[in-house]
């Protein structure tokens, strides 16, 4: 206890960034994990759609739907970029 407030100085920063750099790598790995599942997601359409289980009408408004979310993780990234 008495050396914890003895090295705080020394120590205060060092642990700072630490969490920094653990709270930068959190964000990274749920972004590229959503960006990821989305991908697999796109894949596994393509799949059932050429396979016949999905109409090409179903397709193409998933199809939309899925791309428009990984452009959005895109230009979240993008603009988180930015700022820092």
């Amino acid at each position: 206890m008495f050396f914890d407030i003895l090295l705080a100085p020394i120590t205060g920063p060092l642990a700072g960034i630490t969490w920094l750099g653990s709270q930068i790598q959190e964000r990274v790995n749920a972004e590229w994990d959503d960006k990821e599942n989305l991908s697999k997601r796109l894949l596994t359409l393509q799949l059932a759609f050429d396979m016949g289980e999905v109409s090409e009408e179903d397709f193409e408004a998933q199809e939309e739907e899925l791309l428009l979310a990984i452009q959005a993780l895109e230009d979240e990234a993008k603009a988180a970029q930015t700022e820092d």
